[in-house]
């Protein structure tokens, strides 16, 4: 995948594409083929300060941590993003995301994984 400006981390999307950031920049997400689907800057108008970790959960949303903002922003594949976590992160890296609804992040300052429940689904 060519023309990327400082590839960083990068997670698989349920439908066979993936999704990755770029530092100081945007997320970008292809389909299984490697055709760039979309700029989730462009997509929902979204400033980047400089993301980082990226995962994509269940339901298909994709979840980017922002470094120098100090969030997690959650992006449905309708609608507007969702800022999930605004404190408590001091340098967010990689993330990962659990069918159950939470969401691991590694915090490279407090050398530690803080897990954040960010959504229930009924039965």
């Amino acid at each position: 995948v060519p023309n990327l400006q400082g590839p960083r981390y990068i997670s698989p999307v349920p439908s066979g594409g993936f999704v990755v950031s770029e530092e100081c920049g945007d997320v970008k997400v292809f389909t299984s083929s490697c055709e760039l689907l979309c700029s989730l800057s462009s997509k929902y108008k979204h400033q980047f300060g400089n993301p980082a970790g990226v995962c994509v959960d269940t339901d298909g949303s994709i979840l980017a941590a922002d470094e120098q903002r100090r969030t997690v922003h959650l992006f449905p594949e309708h609608g507007a993003p969702i800022c999930l976590v605004s404190t408590g992160l001091q340098r967010p890296a990689g993330m990962a995301c659990s069918s159950s609804g939470h969401l691991f992040v590694a915090d490279t300052v407090e050398n530690c994984v803080k897990v954040f429940k960010y959504c229930v689904r009924p039965p």
